[in-house]
């Protein structure tokens, strides 16, 4: 039956509050199980009813900070099926990581406690594809679109050493690379991975399939109970 007041006969959001994952390994394992649901097309929707907003009005406590891309494809909420107060996400083109991303990022960890820290790339990037054509072209991209090329092209650099030159393994070495950009820019959170208290991972998303998987973790453990789980590029160190 359908939830009441649901046009179409669709099912609207459960009136459900999902308990907070406590440590790292949890909170990934909970947003690989809304991954899997939004990919099988059975989304429960939690945390977006009513009553959960009511409750979230006064005070948030995030499990997971997504660092994404822009991409108007790349909806968190959406693709972990999660809701109001669940995720604390910073999105830029590129998913490449300023002062602002860093201070975000590090606003969560430190103040609201958040557990894990996620890179979240997609295939066919098109940060990736226009760092890319500038390099190939010569041409300087106009305003501050340079920006976004200037962080994307260490790792294009590193890709070009590693051989790597279809966009997928571009993206996923950008992916990894964001991650040891968090680690290394961020003292503070490279200090509360250490201590246990939070994990960083990176993964990339799939725009036709909607799934995701993991490219980088730190530490690499954090992803391993999750069903499914495969780390094809090394760890970031």
């Amino acid at each position: 039956m359908s939830n009441p007041g649901t046009p179409g006969g669709q099912p609207g959001p459960q009136r459900t509050t999902d308990p907070v994952p406590a440590d790292p390994a949890q909170a990934y394992a909970e947003l690989a199980a809304g991954n899997r649901r939004f990919v099988s097309g059975a989304p429960r929707h939690p945390n977006q009813d009513a009553g959960h907003r009511a409750a979230v009005a006064d005070g948030q406590h995030p499990f997971a900070v997504i660092v994404g891309c822009s991409d108007s494809r790349l909806a968190a909420e959406i693709i972990f099926d999660r809701g109001l107060g669940d995720l604390f996400v910073v999105r830029t083109a590129g998913h490449t990581a300023g002062p602002e991303v860093l201070g975000s990022v590090e606003y969560a960890v430190t103040v609201l406690g958040t557990p894990l820290v996620v890179v979240l790339g997609h295939d066919s990037c098109g940060a990736v594809q226009a760092t890319r054509e500038a390099v190939t072209t010569g041409a300087q991209p106009l305003g501050h679109l340079r920006a976004v090329v200037d962080a994307v092209l260490p790792s294009l650099r590193r890709a070009e050493a590693e051989g790597v030159d279809d966009i997928d393994g571009i993206v996923d070495i950008h992916i990894a690379q964001t991650v040891e950009t968090l680690l290394g820019q961020s003292p503070v959170l490279a200090a509360a991975v250490a201590q246990g208290r939070c994990a960083v991972v990176g993964v990339s998303y799939r725009l036709a399939a909607g799934a995701v998987r993991p490219v980088a973790a730190v530490p690499a453990a954090t992803v391993a109970g999750a069903a499914g789980a495969s780390i094809p590029v090394a760890p970031a160190t």
